[in-house]
């Protein structure tokens, strides 16, 4: 019997996976079932398997990066699809692979490497955005949006999903010509891009991101937008007291998750400050459903040094102590997971020029980071929120009409 037996039998019900000892032995869990997927597993080695029980979901993608733990039947998001189908969220189950004290530890861990001060943020934000603007071109749209899209039919390619997410933000902004707009994590420009095109708007949008930065410039000038769109290198707590109440409208999509817990009513509290009084915001992040939680070693080690994903709770209370109206929240609980399979699809469909560019240890943390996000949002408790804030009751219509007419309007250009 292997000493993954006990972990797996809980685990493993619907579905099957057949799990190749080091030995050559089989051991089969679960039983089949439409819908659930059937993966076979080879450990090279016993080792292997101590490093998933002691820690499973480090020690499983470290397992799986070196080389130690092979697919050989589905693939890498198959896995961890079956694993989280059989522990979904939304029907009380968990995956029970932590003592109570190893939770609260975990929670401590994430809120310690969450504090991002200037330079630890930046530090983080080199992890991940500044390894290389060629491996995002692989696998992103052609707008470069590393943000969950908008997928109003479940038909549409990745490009015309992206297009509609940003039409659905910028009719949130409740934009007007002459408008200065505040992009606050803008990535490679092509929010800050779209919204200058959309409307007669002068854009702002600030990055840490080296990389991004220097694509969003050239970005700009290739689009002919450049006199009325402009990026910098700069902190946002560093902007709100640079050029207090200067920005009509703030838009901020995929960067809150890198603020960190213990900065929350900081960033709004800035935020609050850089608006005008009738300004309006949109922010766009990830949430987590239900209380608070904590970041998995996995993504706080390889993925997002310093990011954690708030429950909503936590974001509206914190946009509270800065006297922000939530005058509008969407809850968008499956378009990630749309976007992910796309962006994994992609990926894959790269890998010769990702493992040339990167290496073969690189494109399978890739795919295990991709992958075990697409499950968060099909099975755990990840989705996506918009909320928009206002500082004055009065800066925007008494009713929801302006929006659907805005997003036909940008839909149609």
């Amino acid at each position: 019997m292997s000493i993954l037996r006990p972990f797996l039998t809980r685990v493993v019900r619907r579905g099957r996976l057949t799990v190749v000892m080091p030995d050559g032995r089989e051991e089969r869990f679960g039983e089949p079932e439409p819908g659930f997927p059937e993966v076979t597993v080879r450990f090279r080695n016993r080792r292997a398997m101590r490093r998933i029980i002691f820690d499973p979901r480090l020690g499983a993608g470290e397992t799986f990066m070196d080389g130690d733990l092979q697919i050989v039947e589905g693939d890498i998001m198959e896995l961890i699809a079956l694993l989280r189908m059989n522990t979904p969220w939304d029907r009380g189950a968990k995956l029970k692979d932590k003592t109570v004290f190893g939770e609260w530890l975990e929670g401590v861990r994430t809120r310690f490497n969450s504090i991002n001060r200037r330079r630890s943020a930046r530090a983080h934000v080199h992890h991940h955005y500044d390894i290389g603007n060629d491996l995002y071109r692989l696998f992103l749209d052609d707008d470069m949006q590393y943000s969950c899209a908008y997928w109003p039919r479940p038909d549409m390619t990745l490009e015309q999903a992206q297009a509609a997410k940003k039409a659905h933000i910028a009719a949130k902004l409740a934009l007007a010509p002459g408008q200065r707009v505040l992009d606050i994590g803008c990535g490679w420009g092509g929010m800050a891009i779209t919204l200058a095109k959309l409307e007669q708007v002068e854009v702002l949008g600030i990055t840490l991101s080296d990389e991004q930065l220097a694509l969003a410039r050239q970005r700009a000038e290739a689009a002919g937008v450049a006199d009325r769109v402009r990026f910098e290198l700069i902190d946002y707590r560093d902007l709100a007291a640079r050029e207090p109440g200067r920005f009509d409208r703030i838009v901020s999509v995929g960067m809150f998750e890198h603020v960190g817990a213990r900065n929350f009513e900081t960033f709004f509290r800035a935020c609050a400050n850089l608006m005008t009084a009738d300004g309006v915001m949109l922010l766009h992040t990830i949430g987590r459903f239900g209380g608070p939680g904590s970041t998995d070693a996995f993504t706080r080690k390889y993925i997002f040094p310093g990011g954690y994903i708030p429950a909503l709770s936590e974001t509206v209370g914190a946009s509270e102590k800065s006297r922000l109206i939530a005058t509008d929240v969407e809850t968008l609980r499956l378009h990630y997971a749309l976007t992910l399979r796309q962006w994994y699809a992609r990926t894959v469909a790269h890998e010769a020029q990702i493992v040339a560019m990167m290496g073969e240890r690189f494109f399978r943390m890739w795919t295990f980071y991709l992958a075990g996000a697409t499950a968060a949002f099909e099975s755990g408790s990840m989705g996506n929120y918009q909320i928009q804030f206002a500082r004055s009751r009065r800066a925007l219509p008494l009713t929801r009409d302006y929006l659907g007419e805005a997003e036909a309007r940008y839909g149609a250009m």
